[in-house]
């Protein structure tokens, strides 16, 4: 067993200890000291960061109450080492941990929720609970949670004795066997849990539920609280104002900015479309019933406008109209049609010859090919 100095002190950086033994394992080589400050990957967060004697700590696992630290180089058994942690590590994970103790214990206090599941890993942090809210119901939590923070109230965490505990109305994902580490933040929660805390709800800072989703017959919330969420804020923030900058507009008229270019570009799509349908209808009024196979190549076309010339040019050549929009560089899109030509028969040879991909009926076929300008005009032009 392990002695877990964290549990005393989330604010101690530094501790002496004893190793006790040090192993060859898959992972470099893994060490076990009489009591540690590093907290190991445990109840969905992730583990401390930091050094033994200078060498760094790269995973501490928790198994039967021995927390075992891993490391690409060996320790001897015997030995006094010096730990140091990485405290901004861990304070943002004491942010962040009693946040979610925050939400999940105001969610639980309106609406009976459970948290059934935490992560609190190192770029993210997700909670579920084991019901369904609405969207005023999940802002109204996440006031309430900053409220609390604001309000600067105790956290406190503790092993309470046995008759103590079973006196506790406290929340507990499951049954837990052997001591029971209680946190509790006044007028807001208490639950059983086994990571470090903040001393008091102000230095959380703030909370932000950036994320919500049904999940399992429940919902999943994705959080930021303290640091990052000053990060998650001035990464949006710089989003905004590039937005708005290109927009012309100001950052709390982005979103009006937005639909307005959006109505813009729906309206030039449709004059695009009609502009197309003229042209389209100009390439059918070209052709001749003297016309045998013609190629047809114009980038500026779309699918609607290549499928009239495809339809017009049926009606008046006695061979195949075959319609290309694209480039040698990037490929082409085509559409072929034709009353006379079985082009079913003629699909593979296509496909084959012009490194192409479609099909389609014996009248007409569509599809992507990959061969030149040069080289399409050449097979198209002996299609019979």
């Amino acid at each position: 067993m392990t002695e877990k100095l964290y549990d005393s002190d989330s604010y101690a950086t530094e501790f002496d200890a004893t190793v006790l033994s040090c192993e060859q394992c898959d992972k470099g080589y893994k060490t076990v000291l009489d009591k540690t400050l590093f907290f190991p990957e445990e109840g969905g967060q992730c583990c401390d960061k930091g050094t033994l004697n200078n060498t760094v700590i790269t995973d501490v696992q928790i198994k039967d109450e021995t927390v075992y630290h891993y490391s690409d180089t060996p320790f001897d058994p015997g030995a006094s080492v010096h730990g140091s942690i990485d405290f901004k590590l861990r304070f943002r994970n004491m942010q962040n941990h009693t946040g979610e103790h925050i939400i999940c214990g105001i969610a639980h206090k309106l609406y009976d929720c459970e948290n059934v599941g935490f992560h609190l890993g190192e770029d993210y942090v997700t909670m579920d609970l084991d019901c369904t809210l609405s969207k005023e119901q999940i802002e109204q939590i996440e006031y309430l949670a900053n409220e609390a923070v604001f309000k600067n109230t105790d956290v406190t965490a503790y092993y309470p004795c046995e008759e103590e505990l079973s006196a506790l109305d406290y929340r507990s994902k499951g049954e837990i066997s052997g001591k029971v580490r209680i946190v509790i933040i006044d007028g807001v929660d208490v639950c059983a849990c086994c990571a470090p805390h903040v001393s008091r709800t102000g230095e959380v800072g703030l909370i932000k539920i950036v994320d919500f989703t049904n999940h399992r017959g429940g919902m999943r919330f994705t959080i930021h609280c303290g640091f990052d969420a000053l990060r998650d804020y001035h990464e949006r923030y710089m989003q905004t104002l590039a937005v708005s900058n290109m927009l012309s507009v100001k950052q709390n008229e982005v979103s009006e900015g937005v639909h307005k270019l959006l109505d813009d570009m729906e309206k030039l799509r449709h004059e695009l479309s009609e502009k197309n349908k003229t042209i389209a209808s100009m390439y059918v009024d070209a052709l001749s019933s003297a016309d045998k196979n013609v190629c047809i190549f114009d980038s500026s076309l779309d699918r609607d406008a290549m499928r009239i010339i495809a339809n017009g040019g049926m009606q008046k050549i006695s061979g195949v109209i075959a319609v290309m929009s694209g480039s040698d560089a990037g490929g082409y899109t085509y559409i072929m049609g034709s009353e006379n030509v079985n082009l079913c028969n003629w699909t593979k040879d296509i496909n084959s010859a012009l490194s192409g991909r479609g099909g389609g009926s014996k009248t007409m076929i569509q599809g992507s090919l990959g061969a030149t300008r040069a080289e399409i005009e050449d097979f198209v032009k002996n299609i019979k």
